[in-house]
């Protein structure tokens, strides 16, 4: 199993580039949009890789250890899933030379920075693509999409008719990853990122690449220019074909973030199924695939955390208590930590507020607690999970962490009242008189008759050590 071990470790922070920071407004496009407009589909608000470099103070603040960038190579698009150039990064965000600072000043302070990798489909100005519009059917490129009727039309309204599409659009012909010349390319491309510094690459779609050689190939080539490069896939459900030495070494994790949201504010899923869910979850994955897996509460393509659970900032607190002590490397997607709100793409891509009067910063402190906490205790990072009880007319379940000698409790509270439980612990070793205390509160309580009783004020948590 070639998983790198650092991925356990990892608390990854995700930047959509354009939003986070402008920091060189001379590359701006000439209609940038004043910071802080309502994001839009087609909109450049200004933000780069210099952005990104100028706030790492910000980012060693709250104390992540991992970067996922959104596709940062040259394209049309603010989100840049329609790459016209995949060996140059977009002039609008910077230059090759801001991209080694940026992938410099990461590593100086142990950061590691994982790219988005859009293998499946490109842009319409890509070279190959657009040769055919140019030369239809006259034109070398034609194997490498796949393409079914002349002429070729990209340009008018409506679905892609004369060569596949991702989802039918017509500005994202998908590549024939079958065809030798296209393989060679995009094999190549991920090979010149990892050696130009990146940590890994997360992978758009990849289930629509649905040929499990390709993958083991683009698997042997990463692994080849660094064997520590993670390698993350975009599935959306729980499936363990995705991963192992053929794959990936570990999924985004959207069960999770599904689970918990249906437990905290759909109202959709109560305990014990959330407890079936999350240990199902648990023994689906080889161990070194289940804690490589990237567990987040929202991206660039869901609505924000906070707005999720209805502007409930006890509830996000809540969520994030949970993914930062279940298996798996925590995820904050930008700005969620302050408490930015909005709904679904574009309105979950706004950009960053820098003016700190905007921010929650209950949120973003109890975010810096519970990051501290993480990195400083291995068995939240490294140990194995084991669920002790639930009380399930009220909501309330713990289970715990277990890595060798060191035990950690977890305790959490998803109804809207004050409920006591009855934690046994006797099975941890934890004798009767030790005192435990709750790492993200004051409280303290005493193992008695081989139980821990607690009392969990509502929408909460607590860790127990």
């Amino acid at each position: 199993m070639t998983v790198p071990d650092w991925v356990q470790d990892a608390i990854f922070y995700q930047i959509f580039p354009d939003r986070f920071a402008n920091g060189n407004p001379a590359n701006d496009p000439a209609n940038v949009q004043p910071w802080g407009s309502a994001p839009t589909v087609w909109g450049f608000q200004g933000g780069d890789l210099p952005g990104i470099i100028q706030k790492f103070d910000y980012l060693l603040d709250l104390g992540i250890n991992a970067i996922y960038l959104t596709p940062i190579f040259q394209a049309t698009t603010n989100h840049r899933y329609n790459a016209t150039d995949y060996f140059k990064i977009d002039n609008k965000l910077g230059t090759l030379d801001d991209f080694h600072a940026l992938i410099n000043i990461a590593h100086e302070h142990g950061i590691r920075v994982i790219l988005d990798g859009v293998f499946n489909h490109c842009g319409r100005g890509f070279f190959a693509f657009n040769d055919i519009l140019e030369n239809q059917e006259h034109s070398p490129y034609l194997r490498w999409f796949h393409v079914s009727h002349f002429p070729v039309d990209a340009y008018t309204w409506g679905d892609a008719r004369d060569y596949l599409g991702w989802w039918g659009m017509k500005s994202l012909p998908k590549f024939n990853t079958n065809f030798p010349p296209v393989r060679r390319y995009l094999l190549d491309v991920a090979r010149y990122w990892i050696e130009q510094g990146a940590d890994g690459w997360r992978l758009d779609v990849p289930n629509e690449i649905d040929d499990d050689s390709f993958w083991a190939e683009f698997r042997h080539v990463v692994k080849q220019a660094n064997p520590e490069a993670y390698i993350l896939g975009e599935i959306w459900t729980a499936d363990p074909r995705w991963v192992g030495d053929g794959h990936f070494d570990g999924l985004m994790n959207y069960p999770v973030r599904d689970a918990v949201l249906r437990l905290l504010f759909a109202g959709t899923l109560d305990i014990p199924h959330f407890a079936e869910k999350m240990t199902g979850l648990l023994g689906l994955y080889p161990r070194d695939n289940l804690h490589a897996m990237y567990v987040t509460l929202g991206s660039h393509d869901t609505e924000r955390l906070l707005t999720k659970v209805d502007n409930s900032l006890e509830k996000a607190k809540l969520a994030y208590q949970f993914i930062f002590a279940y298996p798996g490397a925590p995820a904050i997607y930008y700005g969620d930590e302050i408490g930015l709100m909005g709904g679904k793409d574009p309105e979950c891509r706004a950009a960053f507020p820098w003016d700190e009067s905007r921010w929650n910063h209950d949120l973003r402190n109890w975010l810096k607690t519970l990051i501290a906490e993480r990195k400083q205790r291995a068995v939240l990072r490294r140990g194995n999970c084991e669920c002790l009880c639930m009380d399930s007319a009220n909501g309330c379940l713990a289970f715990a962490r277990i890595l060798g000698d060191e035990k950690l409790v977890v305790v959490m509270n998803a109804g809207p009242e004050d409920h006591p439980l009855d934690i046994p612990v006797g099975k941890l070793g934890w004798e009767d008189g030790r005192v435990i205390h709750n790492i993200l509160g004051k409280q303290e309580f005493t193992v008695e008759q081989g139980n821990l009783s607690v009392v969990i004020p509502p929408w909460s948590g607590m860790w127990l050590v």
